[in-house]
């Protein structure tokens, strides 16, 4: 086990239309915050829409694709000897077009992929205006089935890491307190299929604040074997490797001793 290793496994950059900053902008950030790796994980194209760029403030058009990985896999070898530049993907996870996705991966040297469930009953867990009006027996069953892609996700053989997995809180915190046992569910599924999860400092841009997963989430992870690594979800160049230190603090408080770190698909154990 390598010891005191600092990384950022989730960035964004300009090809989704909702990031500031070029590739190259992030890399540099994270010299400049002396991380030994920074993953780039921009958002995957929607494969199975017969458009192009069918959501050009969401996610890269098809066409991208390709220059995408070219350019990561470029600028891996022109900073070899000042920071690891780790080719990601941050892959919806859409149960009918898994293998169509799956596909598409199979033809690129990938260090990582990030599964995310970001539409549950085909909405956008983010979209602000979702839970008005749901009835509380329909909020529970809405926040199943968020955990129930989230299960299925780590099921799939496809991710290396599972972004973000109580996100729907976003902005509407009141999701936290939705009783379920599916989240226990969940975390049981992903500890067998030996996925890790991510600490995501994004949340805390939300309305709920805090990062995702919460204090509590993390603490059954832990219980569950879960193994945890860590990304920013930076849209921003500025927010690269942002809270490495204090959520690596946290991590320790709630019982972790190590988190995980990724390469050609392989994962890594460092002590925190």
């Amino acid at each position: 086990m390598e010891k005191n290793i600092t990384f950022d496994f989730h960035t964004h950059h300009s090809r989704c239309g909702h990031a500031e900053g070029s590739i190259r902008d992030y890399i540099e950030a994270a010299i400049e915050k002396k991380l030994d790796l920074i993953g780039i994980s921009d958002h995957s194209p929607y494969f199975a829409h017969e458009e192009d760029q069918p959501y050009p403030h969401i996610a890269m058009a098809k066409s991208h694709f390709h220059e995408y990985i070219s350019e990561v896999l470029q600028l891996k070898q022109e900073y070899k000897g000042k920071i690891e530049v780790l080719l990601g993907v941050e892959s919806d996870f859409f149960p009918n077009h898994i293998e169509l996705y799956r596909k598409h991966y199979t033809k690129y040297p990938f260090d990582y992929i990030i599964g995310s469930v970001h539409h549950v009953n085909g909405i956008g867990i983010f979209k602000k205006g979702r839970w008005e009006g749901l009835t509380e027996g329909e909020k529970q069953q809405t926040k199943e089935n968020y955990y129930m892609l989230i299960e299925q996700s780590a099921r799939s053989g496809l991710f290396d890491i599972l972004g973000h997995i109580d996100a729907m809180k976003g902005y509407y915190p009141s999701f936290s307190a939705i009783e379920t046992g599916a989240i226990e569910h969940t975390l049981k599924a992903i500890a067998e299929n030996d996925i890790a999860i991510e600490v995501n400092t994004s949340g805390k841009m939300k309305d709920c604040g805090g990062w995702y997963p919460a204090d509590d989430l993390l603490e059954r992870a832990c219980y569950h074997g879960v193994k945890i690594t860590l990304g920013s979800d930076a849209h921003d160049p500025s927010r690269v490797g942002e809270d490495f230190e204090l959520v690596r603090k946290r991590l320790k408080e709630l019982g972790f001793t190590e988190w995980a770190y990724f390469r050609e698909r392989k994962r890594f154990m460092t002590s925190l």
